[in-house]
């Protein structure tokens, strides 16, 4: 284990996070251009592709990060029936849960009652299919839709905030459990799915379209919402939430629902509306497009 990753155990997690959420609202003029300039050196940002161009036109380095993309710079997948990606980044796992178990890396899984903080939740997506997407910071941040739902439910389960990259993901056990997250339950056409928000080191909140802020605040236990009867539905590839620095989302389906797109391999670089797979059944006739 690098001397990094074993840092990652001692620093205050949350403090450090708060300290990122100040410096990337502030407004001061040289400090958020300061902080967009960084991320422009190091990280390969495709600005053309943004609404707004002018990485420094924007008021505040965290509205740089959650900057939104010009009509058409990303489409859905053309096939009604098409499992899409939810974020641009990168595949850091994909496939089959077995015995109620996700794999991490090599020596290391986490189930899913311990990511949904459920575990009777956790047993509609026994021996299904999951997929996680690593966003970094040159990422587009908005999350969008894999497939049509209602949303029914969240859950704000606390935790630490380690980083999520691939080199903490091989050697932190249970990190993707262990990190403070929102789990999304939606009912579908064809059943539950969970879509999971993971925070990370330095992530400042995750935001959801129907809420607002969920993350911080950090939370000490968890949190849970209800909204059934609040008919808050999202289309296949509407946005649903982002994430005000890189982290991770990961989707849960039941068992025998999708076929995931083959190959999806560790590293492999997406982005949100691609394929991630194919619904098996013929969805439901809803009268909205899928």
């Amino acid at each position: 284990m690098s001397l990094a990753v074993r840092l990652q155990y001692l620093l205050p997690h949350r403090l450090l996070s708060r300290l990122a959420l100040y410096a990337a609202r502030s407004r001061v003029r040289w400090w958020k251009n300061f902080l967009i300039g960084q991320v422009l050196k190091h990280f390969d940002v495709a600005m053309d592709e943004a609404e707004q161009p002018d990485a420094f036109a924007y008021p505040s380095f965290n509205a740089f990060f959650t900057r939104a993309l010009k009509p058409g710079a990303r489409v859905a997948d053309p096939d009604p029936h098409a499992f899409l990606m939810p974020s641009d980044g990168r595949i850091a796992q994909a496939g089959r849960i077995r015995d109620g178990r996700i794999f991490q890396a090599k020596g290391h899984e986490f189930s899913v009652a311990e990511l949904l903080g459920d575990a009777e939740a956790a047993k509609a997506f026994a021996e299904g299919d999951f997929l996680n997407v690593y966003l970094a910071p040159r990422d587009y941040h908005r999350v969008h839709m894999p497939w049509r739902g209602t949303l029914r439910e969240t859950l704000h389960v606390p935790g630490r905030l380690f980083s999520v990259s691939p080199a903490t993901a091989a050697v932190v056990p249970r990190l993707f459990a262990r990190n403070e997250r929102l789990v999304c339950h939606f009912d579908c056409d064809f059943g539950p799915m969970a879509v999971v928000m993971v925070g990370a080191m330095l992530v400042s909140g995750v935001e959801t379209v129907w809420n607002g802020v969920n993350i911080p605040r950090y939370a000490d236990r968890i949190l849970h919402k209800d909204f059934r009867g609040q008919n808050i539905s999202l289309d296949r590839f509407a946005e649903m939430a982002r994430f005000n620095y890189g982290s991770t989302v990961i989707v849960l389906l039941p068992a025998g629902v999708a076929t995931l797109a083959s190959p999806l391999e560790p590293q492999q670089s997406v982005r949100v509306g691609q394929r991630a797979g194919m619904i098996q059944a013929s969805p439901r006739s809803t009268g909205q497009n899928p």
